[in-house]
């Protein structure tokens, strides 16, 4: 274990819990929070992603954060996105410059919310991808090659937590909370078929509806779901 990985761990454990969760989920909320005070980011998220382009939101640094984590998943496209999708870092230090034909959508939402420099890590090992971490900044600017390196060893130390299922401050294991690391991603998959049917249209287009709504409505996607399977909402009337 090199010294920064052990640096890594110890900031994390000296990172208060906030009580609301257990094991890797309050390991991944102490991550965020400790990997935003050392790269001086604004916010710092963690997304879970599945093969075949499902994702989900497990933690964020604050409430704040974790919007802007789901923003990606609602709109389809952002750093963590093409992250994942490239298996490489993405560094945006100026979101204005040159992102916004790659993000057409992703781009003038996130500079709204005050987002001036975003920076993506994917969590992978070898070939097998897990997720991706996101540094937010306030302020345009590149890492320096320390924050960079840093930014890499808590995107290992995410990882390993993951891969072992504790949350590597001695807390105990996941509790379970692996088992389903996309969280209500079984609620989302019935919606997903139930727009479908509604409008007859493919599970591909039944998604781009839902994120649609939700960008238009200021909505989480797991709300609009929850709306949908629970039949508060339909999308035929």
């Amino acid at each position: 274990m090199t010294d920064r990985y052990a640096q890594v761990e110890a900031l994390v454990r000296q990172e208060p819990s906030s009580g609301a969760e257990r094991g890797v989920a309050a390991g991944m909320q102490r991550l965020c929070s400790a990997a935003g005070r050392a790269l001086s980011a604004s916010g710092t998220g963690l997304t879970v992603m599945a093969e075949g382009g499902q994702r989900g939101v497990t933690a964020a640094s604050d409430a704040a954060t974790e919007r802007l984590e789901e923003l990606q998943l609602t709109l389809g496209e952002g750093p963590c996105i093409d992250s994942f999708e490239s298996m490489s870092p993405v560094l945006v230090p100026d979101v204005t410059d040159g992102a916004p034909s790659r993000w057409p959508v992703y781009v003038p939402a996130v500079h709204t919310r005050g987002v001036r420099a975003v920076f993506a890590f994917p969590l992978q090992v070898g070939a097998a991808r897990l997720g991706v971490m996101d540094v937010f900044r306030a302020d345009t600017g590149m890492l320096s090659p320390d924050e960079y390196t840093l930014a890499l060893t808590f995107a290992e130390v995410a990882v390993a937590t993951l891969l072992d299922g504790h949350d590597n401050t001695g807390t105990g294991p996941a509790d379970g909370w692996l088992d389903d690391p996309l969280g209500s991603r079984a609620e989302l998959f019935q919606a997903q078929g139930m727009v479908m049917v509604q409008l007859g249209v493919s599970l591909a287009e039944a998604m781009v509806r839902m994120r649609a709504h939700a960008y238009v409505q200021d909505r989480r996607l797991y709300e609009v779901a929850a709306d949908v399977v629970a039949r508060r909402l339909r999308f035929d009337t």
